[in-house]
């Protein structure tokens, strides 16, 4: 796992992850989502199955998280803040990069002003 505190992963979490749950699974449910990302051998990428877990988190009281829901929070930190150093010089609010990063549950454009 991780040397950080279930308290730290909580807090830097939801600092990375910036959509709601009800934004996050309209997102999912569109092409675009699905058109990006490394399959994970039954046609669904990984980023997509973690978009699918993140709602589930999000639903949760912070009393009900499990050891599972925190190594998935520190897997989802870490994968937002390796993509985010990855930013393309080019245009992002129609690249794979900013929907690999939604799937992910963090849209950059709420940051940048899209």
């Amino acid at each position: 796992m991780s040397d950080k505190s279930n308290e730290e992963i909580y807090d830097e979490f939801y600092d990375a992850v910036n959509m709601t749950p009800s934004e996050l699974e309209q997102w999912l449910d569109t092409d675009k989502s699905k058109s990006v990302g490394q399959d994970s051998g039954d046609g669904e990428s990984k980023g997509h199955k973690s978009g699918r877990k993140i709602i589930s988190i999000k639903n949760k009281k912070k009393d009900d998280l499990n050891q599972n829901d925190y190594e998935h929070m520190n897997k989802v930190i870490g994968y937002i803040h390796r993509h985010t150093a990855q930013k393309p010089d080019s245009d992002i609010k129609e690249s794979d990069w900013r929907y690999s990063l939604k799937n992910w549950g963090h849209d950059p454009c709420k940051e940048m002003n899209c």
